[in-house]
């Protein structure tokens, strides 16, 4: 007869052994993707899930010159951006389902506090699919302008949303 105490052991050596499934002919999401603006290459977070996309880069003390996050969402839609617990410059690109850019902006650090409904909305204007977020300070060197195409799989992309 297996005691309790076993059983318990025995359970909780198999939830550890587990693999994840994955769907069949699907791949396991990237963590992170590169792209190249003008000679800079930039890794880039993935941020296709709801908890992901709100949290953003919040909380962080520095960003990597080289570093940032691409949001990804289900659908094109108009989308703003505010600075929630952010403690340092972002810069935003918003980009449309097919991979142009809709509008730049150039965000600036909140008191760590504001409540939600204070802080200010970093609009795309029209309907934008992605979100790419740089170091502030990025943008002034790439001299990127609204309606230019940035190079990266948009159409895989989108089927990885959550």
């Amino acid at each position: 007869m297996v005691t309790r105490r076993c059983l318990i052991l025995l359970l909780l050596l198999s939830a550890g052994c587990r693999e994840k499934s994955i769907a069949p002919g699907s791949a396991p999401l990237p963590s992170t993707i590169d792209l190249t603006i003008k000679d800079h290459t930039f890794h880039l977070e993935l941020a296709t899930d709801p908890d992901s996309r709100h949290r953003g880069l919040s909380d962080r003390p520095s960003i990597p010159a080289d570093r940032g996050m691409l949001f990804v969402f289900p659908r094109p839609d108009e989308r703003d951006f505010v600075m929630r617990q952010c403690l340092v410059p972002i810069d935003i690109i918003f980009i449309g389902p097919g991979g142009r850019i809709v509008a730049i902006h150039e965000m600036q650090v909140e008191p760590y506090d504001t409540p939600e409904a204070a802080l200010r909305r970093y609009r795309s204007g029209w309907p934008a699919q992605f979100a790419i977020e740089l170091p502030g300070g990025t943008l002034e060197h790439l001299d990127l302008q609204a309606g230019q195409s940035l190079d990266l799989p948009w159409a895989d992309l989108k089927q990885q949303t959550r």
